[in-house]
């Protein structure tokens, strides 16, 4: 008598939890302990969650539930008990190896191996090999399978490489294995699933048995289902099984036989929804025929027509031809809505929105299903303007958390010797000094202003330095904070100690780190979920560590646990709204809500790209039996077709992301290709376009404050006039308001600061060496030497600036009748009603008797055009100080007026001298009567706005207001080029 198998599938349109427990708990919850004694074969550890809430519903009261076992468990043997793993059991199945010992270990032996590779990325590598590793467990290829190929000469040399590493690797990891005394825990999880299917073929057990919506074809799950269908209380149910397409599709999809003829073997399509399943039905041994509807249904179903919709539109593509003659019930996409928008900010603020919709209707639940998980959290960010606590229960990496940014911000500044920006990056982090925070953050803002522009020297060291020198205008900054910084430094000593002093072992940097993490965090770090993931973390790798590949540097320490801590996801503790959820795909697995909103519908998220495998090639994959590269998209499809069968679904997607235009999901395609245009979300659209309109929108007029005469400022220096000119506004920002805008922290070498390392080196020249010709390379050389000088001025600047050095030594030793009288003095004078003052950078006595004034410039001297129109009348200024005796010891008629510029000349080299007043220039101004001109210039500005009571209006001359720090507060964009 042939078995009878017991083999059942509940299509998408149902819910496929709540359909099951129904049906359970018709069969067998007449006597409430037996249903107790039966077992439910569920995929994962959500899944049994999905379980427990649907038995809850379909009881209406109290219930002894089954137990619930998740076949995907790492630790299979303890969930299911003694169903899997008897304590009389003679032969008891070893150990798995720890996964983060297995990774550490491989990436020993990658590095042995002879890869050249550090320890970061042999961590990395060792990732991909354990899943490579695995996938050779699961579906029970045997490694020497490699040898025996024969590939002859189609594979690049990289593959050779890899493949030739893939075996050392895997001749040396078994007999690791045997030293330990483990294996590994997908040759472990066979061993339990092969024990307890023989066990229940000579001795069913007592209750029911139900394997549940598992669809990993892998054989040794195959085979247990295969078991499960043959006991005499046993029973497959598996989730949305096509068992109404025709036998043509279904041969369609493979996997096929090689040709007897040629051996060559026909490509199945991997990437259609079914693929998966039926390869697990061959492997069962069974026939799609065999199974029967599971007759039960529930509140939480769709339409039946959905289901066949949804076969439909998955047909394989030789198939789709056929759409237009398809009858309309099976077309049909009723409550199916598609919303398409701009930007992923719009995407998650509808869907925020639909969820938050969901909630207007008591008892009604919405679910997010996504495999986006940046989608995810702005969504759930967007949830909280309502108060909304929306868990995301695919867990987000432990890299994201503030733990573990902690701690890889810790590592990250270490490693590059405290720079400033990975320096505040930590300090400010919001983990640090919980109990002092706020004086805490004090010191930290002084620091911060005093690390703006170019870094300084390495390590602390560097920064105690930089804070030492507090002279200048960046003094008062320095002081402040250099109060603070013991603090500080204090507990980041010990951290540069290890970090700091060579090689070490990554045990030493790991206790390091730990302990300046608890030093400034504190114990709240390692308080809730995530902080007890990266007490975890730290605490297994810490053990790990001797296995693992040796640390060239410390500086490698950082990506290796930015590689570990983006696998580690931190899934949130139960606690946020009952009645919605965001649901990663795996998590979605025999799942459903009243609505299911279905987001990133893009290629490359969902389906996402296939992942390559670095260590083995496609055709490798393809002989060893392997799954392939697009087998992820199948089942992205599936999970897909799945989500479809909720009551209403809403599908989106953004036109674009954050760098480029996207391109629709290709579910997204068929389906609107099968339905000839799905539904819009129109009113969806509209609320989100109504929910952040500002109304009407005034836009703002051109600003011209005029504060009165008492107020305005009686002084002004020389570098100011040509802003007070010819943008009033920034003027009156600056000094006014006291809006000093700031240089970036670790700024690249600007101008204004190369400006101010030449300026310095020669006011030295001028002050120790009299401007001796041969000393001049010598100053300009110790300051490129010194270690504060940024890498990118020795690098990139060093051989113009040496150039430009030398020119200017030869063209004042060229000119023995003129001398240089003093350099970078500062002087006063009153007129026209206020304080005028200026700093010049050299004062030249001429051969006449007369001054000479000269500006060095790194850049382009100020055009002809802007001096002509009263702009840049800084040199002039100057000698109208010189001239009055604001200069202390310095007199004499000003007649010289040189730009001494340090770029590129007509020649090719570098230096050269321009002077507006050069009598050689066919345009020239006169030298002469200039003076009078920029008095009278400056006059009429004074009498304007200093004096009188002219409006500071922004941008009054913009062809000579290039600058825009006050653009932003001017509100310019709103007025400009409407007036």
């Amino acid at each position: 008598m042939p078995e009878r198998l017991h083999l059942y599938t509940i299509p998408p349109h149902r819910a496929f939890a709540d359909a099951l427990a129904i049906g359970l708990i018709r069969r067998f919850g007449g006597d409430p302990l037996r249903l107790a004694r039966g077992l439910v074969l569920l995929p994962n550890n959500r899944a049994r969650r999905a379980m427990q809430e649907a038995f809850v519903r379909a009881s209406g009261g109290g219930l002894l539930l089954p137990r619930l076992v998740a076949v995907g468990d790492p630790e299979l043997d303890e969930a299911a008990g003694a169903a899997f793993d008897p304590a009389d059991d003679p032969d008891p199945v070893p150990p798995a190896v720890p996964p983060l010992q297995r990774r550490m270990i491989l990436a020993r032996l990658i590095q042995d191996a002879g890869a050249p590779v550090d320890a970061a990325e042999a961590v990395r590598l060792a990732g991909e090999l354990g899943r490579t590793l695995d996938q050779l467990l699961v579906e029970e290829v045997a490694p020497r399978r490699l040898r025996e190929l024969e590939l002859g000469s189609e594979l690049s040399a990289h593959w050779e490489r890899s493949l030739k590493l893939f075996e050392v690797v895997l001749d040396r990891w078994p007999r690791e294995l045997d030293r330990l005394g483990r294996i590994d825990l997908a040759e472990r999880r066979r061993h339990l699933l092969d024990k307890v299917a023989a066990r229940w073929k000579q001795q069913p057990p007592e209750g029911f048995v139900c394997a549940a919506g598992i669809t990993t074809s892998a054989p040794a799950v195959a085979r247990l289902l295969r078991t499960v269908a043959g006991l005499p209380q046993g029973m497959v149910v598996l989730p949305g099984l096509a068992t109404g397409i025709s036998d043509a599709e279904w041969g369609l999809l493979g996997p096929h036989a090689p040709d007897p003829v040629t051996g060559r073997r026909r490509r199945s399509i991997e990437t259609h929804p079914q693929f998966h399943l039926k390869l697990l039905l061959d492997r069962m041994g069974v026939h799609r025929s065999e199974f029967d509807p599971w007759r039960a249904a529930s509140e939480h179903d769709a339409p039946p027509a959905r289901s066949k919709a949804i076969a439909s539109a998955m047909a394989p593509p030789e198939l789709t031809h056929g759409w237009t003659a398809l009858p309309a019930a099976e077309r049909r996409l009723d409550k199916v809505r598609a919303l398409e928008v701009a930007t992923p900010a719009e995407e998650a603020q509808a869907i925020a929105l639909a969820l938050r919709e969901a909630l207007e209707t008591p008892g009604r639940t919405a679910a997010l299903v996504t495999p986006d998980r940046a989608l995810a959290r702005r969504v759930a960010a967007h949830c909280v303007r309502w108060g909304l606590a929306v868990d995301d229960t695919a867990g987000q990496p432990l890299s994201v958390l503030p733990p573990g940014t902690l701690l890889l911000a810790i590592a990250d500044a270490a490693a590059q010797g405290f720079a400033p920006l990975p320096l505040l990056a930590l300090l400010k982090h919001p983990l640090v000094m919980p109990d002092t925070r706020p004086q805490w953050l004090e010191g930290v803002r002084a620091l911060d202003r005093a690390l703006r522009g170019p870094r300084p020297a390495t390590g602390l060291a560097g920064i105690d330095r930089h804070l030492a020198e507090q002279e200048g205008r960046d003094g008062p900054v320095r002081r402040a904070a250099a109060r603070w910084w013991p603090e500080a430094r204090e507990r980041l000593a010990p951290l540069e100690a290890v970090f700091g002093g060579g090689a070490q072992s990554i045990a030493d940097l790991l206790v390091a780190l730990r302990e300046a993490s608890q030093a400034l965090g504190g114990d709240a770090l390692w308080s809730r979920a995530e902080g007890r993931a990266a007490a975890d973390l730290l605490d297994s790798l810490e053990q790990e560590a001797q296995l693992g590949p040796p640390l060239a540097e410390p500086a490698a320490l950082a990506p290796m646990l930015r590689a570990l801590m983006d696998e580690a996801a931190v899934r949130p503790p139960q606690g946020g709204h009952p009645r919605l959820a965001i649901l990663g795909l795996i998590e979605a697995q025999l799942q459903t809500a009243d609505l299911m909103i279905l987001g990133g519908l893009n290629e490359g998220i969902w389906p996402g790209l296939p992942a390559p495998d670095p260590w083995l090639a496609p055709r490798i994959r393809v002989e060893l039996g392997l799954p392939g590269l697009e087998r992820r998209i199948g089942l992205s499809a599936h999970d897909l077709a799945g989500a479809l069968g909720a009551p209403e679904v809403l599908l989106t997607r953004a036109r674009r992301d954050g760098t480029a235009p996207t391109i629709a999901s290709r579910f997204w395609l068929r389906l609107q290709a099968l339905s000839g245009g799905l539904e819009r979300a129109t009113e969806l659209e509209a609320w989100l376009r109504a929910v952040d309109d500002p109304g009407d929108f005034a836009p703002s007029e051109r600003p011209a404050p005029a504060p009165p005469v008492a107020a305005r400022p009686k002084a002004i220096s020389v570098t100011e006039v040509d802003r007070l000119k010819a943008d009033p506004y920034a003027f009156y920002a600056r000094r006014m308001l006291r809006l000093m805008p700031l240089d970036p922290v670790d700024a690249d070498p600007s101008a204004a600061w190369r400006g101010t390392a030449v300026h310095a080196v020669l006011q030295k020249w001028f002050e120790l060496d009299d401007c001796a010709p041969d000393r001049l390379r010598a100053r300009a050389e110790a300051m490129l030497a010194d270690e504060r000088t940024h890498p990118m001025m020795r690098a990139l600047w060093q051989p113009r600036l040496m150039e430009a050095i030398d020119w200017i030594a030869a063209e004042i030793a060229s000119d023995p009748a003129r001398k240089v009288l003093a350099v970078e003095r500062r002087g006063v004078i009153d007129f026209a009603g206020v304080e005028l003052s200026g700093t010049f950078d050299r004062i030249d006595r001429l051969a006449d008797g007369s001054l000479a004034i000269v500006d060095y410039k790194t850049g382009k001297p100020p055009s002809l055009a802007a001096v002509r129109e009263g702009f840049s009348l800084q040199l002039w200024l100057l000698g109208l100080i010189a001239e009055r005796g604001g200069f202390d010891g310095i007199e004499g008629e000003a007649k010289g007026f040189e730009y001494w510029s340090l770029s590129r000349n007509r020649s090719g080299g570098f230096g050269y001298v321009e002077s507006p007043c050069d009598p050689r220039r066919r345009d020239h101004l006169p030298a002469d009567d200039f003076v009078a001109a920029a008095m009278r210039a400056f006059e009429g500005a004074a009498h304007k706005w200093l004096t009188g009571n002219e409006p500071f209006t922004a941008k009054l001359h913009p062809d000579f207001a290039p600058y825009a720090e006050y653009d932003q507060l001017m509100r310019r964009d709103e007025w400009y080029g409407r007036e």
